[in-house]
């Protein structure tokens, strides 16, 4: 059964046992009333597969995460976009695989880059593509002043054997060095990593946590192809005057969603309106409302509204 059978089923029934509760059948109602949320469910199923339609929606969805201007600041921030990030995912199942790690130089991250294997994922996370600001009392400022944090996320899918990605000898450099990490026994010190360079597109693309650099190539590879495809989607779209949030500097102006937590607590998206005042749980991984309204707003072209959880 299809979603939109399912659908239309489940609502006939639902149907139906109102009327027969309307005319004094209480059974009826009872059987209405726990029929309600498997219909509820049904019609989410259906709408998401409705707007979860673009050719790459069902890939696998590499994510990037770069810390902005400002130092200890940005790289905490990234990090804990990161950890939101991470924790959406354990809550779907999906597999997260991490390929790149760069640590800051302080506290935090500077980048880091995730494989994220699951249905959809790519159709989901790439909500959570462009610039995301942070307002907070600096725990790293004695004065316990008021900051402003910027970094950046950038979803692309993981191109699979459907989709066709050349990429020449003559337009790609490689390097070669040693892994990087915090130490111990788990790090590989030989000279395994790798770094590729694609000269048209500028994309640059390192890969240092698989045990070899063999198998650094070849995820480096498929990360590479995945960027070089985004970015032939992107030119595309700057035709059509839709420019990618993710490419936009790190910084005032350019961010997606807002996430205050002094002097109130506040999580909004500029793009759609979305908002939430849960600000501790949107961090803690709760991206649910906020990818679905992205997607509705995506699929009306881009419709602004103003609305929160609690008018959904």
């Amino acid at each position: 059964m299809n979603g939109f059978t399912k659908v239309k089923t489940l609502a006939d029934d639902f149907e139906v046992l109102l009327e027969m509760g309307e005319a004094g059948d209480e059974s009826s109602v009872t059987e209405a009333l726990d029929l309600f949320p498997r219909l509820q469910t049904a019609l989410s199923e259906a709408e998401q597969k409705a707007l979860l339609s673009g050719e790459t929606d069902p890939n696998n969805a590499i994510v990037t995460i770069n810390a902005g201007a400002g130092g200890t600041e940005s790289c905490d921030w990234a990090n804990m976009l990161l950890r939101m990030i991470t924790r959406w995912c354990e809550s779907k199942g999906f597999k997260v695989t991490v390929t790149d790690f760069q640590y800051g130089d302080s506290a935090g991250i500077k980048s880091a880059t995730l494989m994220v294997q699951g249905n959809f994922a790519f159709g989901l996370l790439k909500s959570e593509s462009g610039v995301h600001r942070l307002v907070r009392i600096s725990p790293f400022d004695s004065n316990a002043r008021r900051h402003t944090s910027f970094s950046s996320i950038y979803v692309t899918p993981e191109v699979d054997d459907t989709i066709e990605v050349e990429v020449l000898d003559k337009d790609l450099r490689i390097d070669i060095y040693r892994s990087g990490g915090a130490g111990g026994q788990s790090v590989n010190t030989a000279d395994s990593a790798v770094r590729f360079t694609h000269f048209p597109t500028g994309i640059v693309v390192a890969c240092q946590n698989e045990r070899s650099q063999l198998q650094n190539r070849a995820m480096g590879m498929k990360i590479l192809k995945s960027r070089i495809y985004e970015y032939m989607v992107e030119q595309r779209r700057k035709e059509q005057d839709k420019i990618e949030a993710g490419k936009k500097e790190i910084a005032w102006g350019s961010q997606i969603r807002s996430y205050v937590l002094h002097p109130y607590k506040l999580v909004k998206d500029h793009r759609t309106g979305f908002h939430s005042s849960q600000a501790e749980t949107v961090l803690d991984g709760d991206l649910d409302d906020f990818m679905k309204a992205y997607l509705q707003w995506h699929s009306l072209g881009g419709i602004v509204q103003d609305i929160g959880m609690d008018d959904l």
